[in-house]
């Protein structure tokens, strides 16, 4: 299950494809123009932004030039009625990592959809075990070494998972970070927490951290944010 945002002005595609993804377990949020893509992109911080080319405000293009300004990282997938070679090759120039020319079959959604929701949750995996020495409050994260080191000398162990979840909560401080966000960057493809694993994680992390109580922040609803 993951976080995605459909952006199309054509009501029929939009509706189409937000009930089959919902019909996947996905959760879907709908964009009606380019400047409501980039509106959601900004608060919800999805795995994956689906968008059509020719839409009011700002094209998709525009969308994808943006996005890839600050976020090299989301999954993108155009969808277009302008299959010409020129217009992919811009497309791709835009940052999106696949193209789907209108019409096409669900069955071919659901695949390249399902691939770039593993694309995108390998490489933030790879950019997280290539990181920087992270620190959280009073705490450095040695990955190599799976603990957290205070500033005092004091060390306390981590499992490999809490030391992703530190890792990967590090490099995104001052974002609010959705569980499922942490779901898909932590734990191993094909497997599936419950929304209360995360939740006895982060408060075991806590009591691991007495130095700094507040540096990790529960976000009611939507997850986590590191703000020491």
């Amino acid at each position: 299950m993951a976080d995605i945002i459909v952006a199309d002005d054509d009501l029929s595609i939009r509706s189409a494809l937000e009930m089959f993804l919902a019909s996947e377990h996905h959760t879907v949020r709908p964009a009606v123009d380019g400047e409501q893509a980039l509106r959601l992109w900004r608060e919800q911080r999805p795995q994956l932004i689906v968008l059509d080319v020719m839409m009011p405000c700002k094209s998709g293009w525009d969308v994808a030039r943006e996005i890839r300004s600050s976020d090299p990282l989301l999954p993108i997938i155009m969808l277009t009625a302008k299959g010409e070679e020129r217009d992919r090759i811009t497309g791709y120039e835009c940052g999106a990592d696949d193209y789907m020319v209108k019409p096409f079959s669900l069955a071919e959604f659901q695949a390249r959809v399902n691939a770039a929701l593993r694309r995108g949750a390998a490489m933030a995996k790879s950019a997280l075990a290539d990181a920087p020495v992270p620190r959280i409050g009073r705490y450095e994260i040695r990955r190599d070494r799976h603990c957290i080191i205070a500033d005092t000398g004091e060390t306390a162990e981590l499992s490999r998972i809490e030391t992703r979840l530190l890792c990967y909560l590090a490099a995104r401080r001052g974002e609010t970070v959705s569980r499922e966000d942490m779901f898909l960057a932590c734990w191993p493809e094909g497997h599936r927490p419950v929304s209360r694993t995360l939740d006895v994680f982060m408060s075991a992390l806590r009591k691991k951290m007495p130095l700094s109580p507040n540096a990790i922040r529960t976000v009611r609803g939507i997850g986590y944010k590191v703000e020491g």
